[in-house]
């Protein structure tokens, strides 16, 4: 499992099939617990992760750690990635050629752990998984595609500029956290919206 894993991790680290490889100081696959039952699902790596060349390590990476403790969670028993996983120049969104090259990546990752839930961060992630957008309207929702759950929340980087979203997010956390104990507990989970397969 892990050298699946390691594998994916190498393939994104020598990628060249877009742009980004040229502007990029690393590129950045996702980390963390390839048994966990959620995988966090963001845009693409900011300068933090550019450098460090790991997801999540900057000050939305500190905000989504602050929400996982209040729900006890430890950041070490989740698995984190991106749409994307080099950063675009100057922060701009991933584009739509951009986000289509590194999709496999990502259906890779979600083959190998094979999460209960996948949680989604913010609406780039929305857009590009499950064809949304405006996730302020649906997070803390539930959706089913293709037998597979998502949550859906705000990313962690719009609590930085907007405090009103870091009581958002931390409840969302929460209450992602019971969604996957009902789950642990073969519970049936309220599905908000199901999309037709």
């Amino acid at each position: 499992m892990t050298q699946e894993l390691e594998e994916v991790k190498q393939n994104v680290i020598k990628c060249t099939k877009c742009d980004l490889c040229k502007t990029r100081t690393n590129a950045v696959p996702g980390k963390g617990n390839f048994q966990s039952e959620v995988i966090f699902v963001g845009e693409a790596p900011g300068r933090n992760e550019d450098k460090n060349g790991e997801p999540f390590v900057g000050v939305a990476g500190k905000k989504l750690s602050i929400a996982l403790e209040n729900a006890g969670v430890s950041r070490d028993d989740i698995y984190i990635t991106n749409i994307v996983k080099c950063r675009p120049p100057n922060n701009r969104v991933p584009s739509t050629v951009e986000r289509n090259t590194c999709q496999d990546f990502l259906k890779e990752e979600i083959s190998i752990i094979k999460p209960k839930i996948i949680c989604v961060l913010g609406n780039t992630a929305f857009k590009s998984i499950l064809g949304g957008s405006e996730i302020t309207k649906f997070r803390g929702k539930v959706v089913r595609k293709n037998n597979q759950l998502y949550f859906l929340t705000v990313h962690p980087a719009a609590t930085i500029y907007n405090q009103e979203f870091v009581e958002v997010l931390n409840n969302d956390i929460l209450k992602l956290f019971q969604i996957v104990k009902e789950l642990k507990n073969n519970k049936k989970v309220l599905i908000d919206i199901e999309y037709a397969p």
